[in-house]
């Protein structure tokens, strides 16, 4: 905790409006997003690169028009991320799945405008379709450049028996007409140094296969817009790149970069109990609200908390839902919580909505677009019953 920190997280997020909305919610910052936007805008002008918004970290189709301003288009995981960018983005869709049905493919074929395949099965499975299509559409093949310096399993997309992208030694002798371009995805909230070091792999394993292409995906997990990222060695990375490959064309897919610090999630104390340790019950939920809590695990900070033990008064928070390890975490405060009080969980617009769960019939946070330039708020969506009962009866 720094008061730095927490300044600039009240002079984004004020009281007046945190005080004010309703709990529990995600309260997005326009100006935020738009910030963020005209930093990756930068790296489009000095490099030439194709900026695309990866749905699978942020789908708000109200917050699509500050985007597109800026980005190139959307990445999506599957026919319906696909069908929303082609429907409220309107740019450029490219899709990239695992594997595709031949439900999901007719789909995809729709609303793409790239189909990036996961093995040479799917793409020889799904190429006569998408020839007969009208559409003229970009095949690409994902890659495994085979470093990766993801720490967290979970999220490593190279890790020891990954399910995601060709091998090298699986392409030797392949006759790759057809595909025009190759992708890889392995970074996670990384700096570009990391980038550098996973470019050089891929290179090493697939640089015979490059200037077939028209363009190559870097992938998510490039964390631009964070403060101490080096933009300057993404820059001359990339251009570098493009001059050793006649000019291709480059795509980056960031999601968390696009709305890095742009949300946070306001919640309600709603009660305060004793065991061994003081735990405040909160009108929220890791479990549900913010499931990379418990995935991760992380622990997200608050406007005016500290590390248990740095100020005087440590609490445990914990969430609404009935499973028992649904724990936010431990903190400290100034002061003693009281029933009532507002807590403000920062750096919520990335991946929470797009993965919270109605477990337990609880509600989800209402959607909230916050334009500091006018001082004004507006309500997306709010949930409700509805949205729980759906999930298992006809409408």
């Amino acid at each position: 905790m720094t008061d730095k920190f927490h300044k600039d997280a009240l002079k984004d997020f004020p009281e007046e409006i945190t005080n004010y909305v309703e709990t529990p919610c995600y309260l997005i910052n326009s100006q935020i997003i738009e910030n963020n936007c005209k930093i990756l805008n930068e790296v489009q002008e000095r490099t030439g690169a194709k900026i695309l918004l990866a749905l699978k970290a942020f789908a708000l189709p109200k917050a699509f028009p500050i985007i597109s301003k800026y980005l190139h288009g959307v990445c999506a995981s599957g026919p319906i991320e696909a069908k929303l960018g082609y429907e409220y983005f309107r740019k450029e869709v490219h899709t990239f799945a695992p594997a595709y049905s031949e439900e999901d493919i007719i789909d995809v074929i729709k609303y793409s405008d790239h189909i990036i395949f996961n093995s040479l099965y799917m793409w020889k499975k799904h190429e006569p379709l998408i020839k007969q299509s009208e559409k003229k559409i970009e095949l690409g093949l994902r890659v495994n450049p085979e470093h990766s310096e993801v720490e967290v399993l979970l999220y490593n997309p190279c890790a020891p028996g990954s399910r995601f992208g060709v091998r090298a030694k699986e392409l030797e002798g392949v006759d790759l007409t057809g595909i025009d371009g190759l992708h890889f995805h392995a970074l996670c909230e990384q700096n570009s140094d990391v980038f550098v070091r996973v470019l050089s792999s891929f290179e090493n394993l697939f640089g015979k296969y490059i200037p077939k292409m028209k363009w190559v995906n870097f992938g998510g997990g490039h964390h631009i817009t964070r403060k101490d990222y080096d933009i300057d060695l993404l820059c001359n990375t990339i251009n570098d790149f493009r001059k050793r490959y006649n000019n291709i064309q480059v795509y980056l897919e960031p999601g968390e970069a696009v709305v890095l610090n742009s949300g946070v999630l306001v919640s309600t104390v709603l009660d305060i109990i004793n065991n061994e340790i003081d735990i405040a019950i909160l009108d929220t939920s890791a479990e549900t609200h913010m499931p990379d809590v418990l995935a991760m695990p992380y622990t997200p900070n608050i406007i005016g908390a500290g590390k248990p033990g740095e100020l005087p008064y440590t609490y445990r928070l914990g969430g609404i839902s009935c499973l028992a390890g649904d724990v936010i975490g431990d903190y400290s405060f100034e002061k003693p919580l009281k029933r009532g009080d507002r807590l403000v969980f920062l750096d919520m617009a990335l991946y929470s909505f797009v993965k919270n769960t109605t477990f337990n019939g609880i509600k989800l946070p209402s959607l909230i677009m916050y334009y500091p330039e006018k001082r004004e708020i507006e309500v997306v969506r709010r949930f409700g019953y509805d949205d729980y009962r759906l999930k298992f009866m006809e409408r």
